[in-house]
């Protein structure tokens, strides 16, 4: 969806861009609300560490 390598979804979900939830199986899950608002433009506010 954003057209970049997956190592930069991840490096955005450890800076903070996105909230990363694991799976069991050890993959990223991230909330389609945060997906559209980079997708529109918008970058939201820094995550913090228990979100």
């Amino acid at each position: 969806m954003f057209r970049v390598d997956p190592k930069t979804v991840t490096r955005w979900a450890k800076a903070g861009k996105l909230s990363a939830i694991r799976t069991l199986g050890g993959h990223r899950r991230y909330r389609e609300s945060e997906v559209n608002e980079l997708l529109g433009g918008t970058i939201p506010a820094q995550r913090g560490a228990r979100d």
